[in-house]
């Protein structure tokens, strides 16, 4: 079994939380690098953060900045940061509500393919979703999770974007919980234009529990990736 070592670092402005992941990303990288002359190979590491950002709209390497809607003023106005960073995927938004999800792994010792790590990770939350009567599906070429793909109502719930170097993987998931979604107003998510946005608040018509809806994230991930989860 796999060990994952698990933090939840609650509330967290999105360049705090930017820099602790390069921190343990650069070092499982380092230390994967220092392993191709090491005689004796140090293990790697891998880990998970849970986090809740203020309101912030990140923009992809590959985004396009036309689909940032809210100009600098009305950002300042509204207190939503904005932030380029090296994911893949267009625009997104963080904020209240949100459950967001960092994993770091070393995937060689996990898919060592990242579409599959990607579908495992959609897979993740499908299951999720699934708890709560939610029928959470993909959609063909987009990444995330989505609702009634196929039908004039789709729309997203769980948007997703990673970067990989050597294999070690930064960036993750953002599940619309108890979202406030009229800030999606604000960008064209993912920078796709014919789909919503939804959250589990709206679809369930009631709150959800952040805390237990975290517990159940976990429960399907060490499910998904055959992997132990320790707090440290």
């Amino acid at each position: 079994m796999k060990v994952i070592y698990f933090r939840d670092w609650g509330v967290l402005p999105y360049g705090e939380a930017l820099e602790r992941q390069l921190e343990y990303f650069n070092r499982t990288k380092k230390i994967k690098v220092a392993n191709r002359d090491a005689e004796k190979p140090e293990p790697t590491q891998s880990y998970f953060f849970f986090v809740t950002h203020p309101h912030v709209f990140t923009m992809g390497k590959n985004g396009d900045v036309k689909n940032l809607l809210w100009d600098e003023k009305v950002r300042q106005i509204k207190q939503v940061e904005y932030f380029p960073v090296n994911r893949g995927g267009d625009a997104t938004y963080h904020g209240p509500g949100q459950i967001v999800g960092y994993p770091i792994l070393d995937l060689d010792h996990f898919t060592g393919d990242i579409h599959l790590y990607m579908r495992k990770l959609e897979e993740v939350i499908i299951h999720t979703l699934s708890d709560y009567g939610i029928r959470g599906e993909r959609s063909e070429g987009e990444t995330g999770v989505w609702l009634d793909i196929g039908t004039p109502r789709a729309r997203k719930i769980c948007a997703m974007g990673v970067h990989t170097s050597r294999w070690v993987t930064m960036h993750g998931f953002a599940l619309n919980a108890n979202t406030d979604i009229s800030y999606f107003n604000g960008i064209v998510p993912c920078g796709i234009t014919n789909k919503g946005v939804t959250s589990m608040h709206l679809e369930l018509k009631e709150k959800v529990d952040e805390n237990k809806l975290k517990e159940r994230i976990l429960f399907h991930f060490e499910d998904e990736f055959q992997a132990e989860f320790i707090s440290f």
